[in-house]
């Protein structure tokens, strides 16, 4: 399993400027006394990932200044204002050449999703043709495990704020869902009534 698990990195979306939070970048919110962000790409590490490639955008340099993140490959997204789609397209690339065959993708604004989350869904890796989901009550979300056979697909079709939306809905029937309703929260930190989930 080990060396199946060296092929998997992880992949933080972390590049939002968080709009409906006043313009508060969400990887800099304080979450257990530290940025968002360091939570977040520790629970794509604790969760197996061999290694993990953050995207960042707004306030990139504030981040990087902010935020520890030893081991993690730091990717800037100069179009993060035009959507999430642009973040996935550069965290890809990103990964081309570096042996992963396949990303464990996850978002920053996710705190209730743990490493636990991210291990099961780590483990429906099979070959670079895997494509799996965590499910919650039966409802597709976060994390997704993107084989490398997906890659150009996803990268041709990833636009605006809907991310790998289009490409899952195409595949549907080559999705494996991975049950994680019993381990992680899926919530999203959004506006400034949800960082009441922040500790």
């Amino acid at each position: 399993m080990t060396a199946k698990r060296d092929q998997v990195a992880g992949l933080l979306l972390a590049a939002g400027g968080g709009r409906r939070l006043g313009g508060r970048p969400k990887a800099l919110l304080e979450h257990r006394g530290r940025p968002l962000v360091e939570y977040a790409a520790g629970v794509l590490l604790a969760g197996g990932c061999a290694r993990v490639h953050v995207v960042l955008g707004a306030r990139a340099d504030l981040v990087r200044s902010r935020a520890v993140l030893p081991g993690c490959v730091l990717v800037d997204n100069a179009q993060w204002e035009e959507g999430m789609g642009t973040s996935l397209r550069a965290g890809l690339d990103s990964l081309a050449g570096t042996g992963a065959r396949a990303a464990v993708v996850s978002l920053v604004d996710q705190p209730g999703i743990g490493p636990e989350a991210v291990a099961r869904v780590l483990a429906a890796y099979d070959s670079e043709a895997s494509l799996a989901a965590a499910a919650y009550d039966g409802v597709r979300g976060h994390p997704v495990l993107f084989g490398a056979d997906h890659w150009p697909g996803i990268i041709a079709t990833a636009v605006g704020d809907r991310g790998a939306r289009a490409y899952l809905k195409a595949h549907d029937d080559a999705i494996t869902l991975v049950e994680c309703g019993d381990v992680a929260q899926a919530y999203d930190i959004d506006t400034e009534s949800d960082l009441i989930h922040l500790e």
